[in-house]
């Protein structure tokens, strides 16, 4: 597990717009250098939004001049924004698509997961800008969701193949939503329960054909068609698997650092190591599309 080690740079083109890119695992993470997301050109733009799916996970620094109106719109260049969430507000009236991480407000994330896989079409992807950190702690892992399939030895990844999981938002925000009279919207849908749905266990990432573990302990409840017993370890195999250090990319942040990462190939976790001083992160979600498996294609 790398803590944003040092790796070469290879600048990658794209459109003709060349990225300096820093790998930072074999597959997963890169550090990206002289970009001001605020005043990205368009050719970036699309070489960021190709770079998505290749390294999983991007790291931008320095990106102070990134306010709340320039994230939103950040995220409309890369793809369509969505609401905050499917039960929580946004930050504030005029910007309902920023989700507020606000650890003074229970706002933490220290459970593996994968950004609203309760709902029939995830996010296709995450941008998070740091706004305050504590003075230690707080950092966040990715793990790599097709390295772990990849990883799997060949009869496992074929049992994998034909399961399906139950993705369940009450595990989370069902308590939340219950005490709340006002209903936000999703994908223009007021969530007055969150009804469970189903994804196959092995996604095929729509842009790059490759196979991907797509479960996350944050909200799979079961898996379908087998015992209760057989569920747990089968879920407990995946979830040690997927989390083995060789699979994860680490980030120590620094305010104004933001993080895009793609929703369909990674899981993640915050650290919840600052004890109670304050951690805030504003978070926009790209619309995504429902999950297919192999059994689909």
């Amino acid at each position: 597990m790398t803590l944003l080690a040092a790796a070469p740079t290879a600048p990658v083109d794209v459109d003709g717009a060349v990225l300096d890119l820093e790998r930072l695992e074999p597959t997963i993470g890169a550090r990206v250098h002289g970009v001001d997301l605020a005043r990205a050109t368009d050719a970036q733009v699309r070489a960021i939004r190709a770079a998505l799916a290749e390294y999983k996970v991007l790291f931008f620094a320095g990106q102070h001049d990134l306010h709340p109106d320039g994230q939103v719109a950040l995220g409309r260049r890369l793809g369509e924004v969505t609401e905050s969430h499917p039960v929580v507000p946004g930050v504030d009236e005029g910007h309902p698509e920023i989700y507020a991480l606000d650890s003074s407000t229970g706002g933490f994330a220290d459970v593996w997961h994968t950004d609203v896989t309760f709902v029939r079409r995830p996010p296709l992807g995450s941008v998070l800008r740091a706004v305050v950190l504590p003075p230690t702690g707080g950092d966040t892992q990715w793990a790599d969701l097709e390295l772990a399939y990849r990883s799997l030895s060949e009869p496992v990844q074929r049992l994998a193949d034909q399961l399906v999981a139950v993705h369940d938002g009450t595990r989370e925000f069902g308590y939340y939503l219950a005490q709340r009279e006002e209903r936000t919207k999703w994908e223009g849908e007021e969530f007055r329960a969150l009804v469970p749905v189903a994804h196959p266990v092995v996604r095929v990432h729509p842009e790059t054909g490759r196979k991907g573990l797509f479960v996350n302990p944050g909200f799979v409840s079961h898996i379908e068609g087998v015992s209760d017993a057989e569920s747990r370890h089968l879920l407990d195999l995946f979830y040690a698997h997927i989390t083995k250090p060789e699979h994860v990319v680490r980030h120590r942040w620094s305010v104004g650092d933001v993080a895009m990462w793609d929703n369909r190939s990674t899981v993640h976790y915050a650290n919840r190591d600052y004890g109670d001083q304050r951690r805030v992160m504003h978070r926009i979600t790209l619309r995504g599309d429902a999950p297919v498996g192999p059994a689909a294609r």
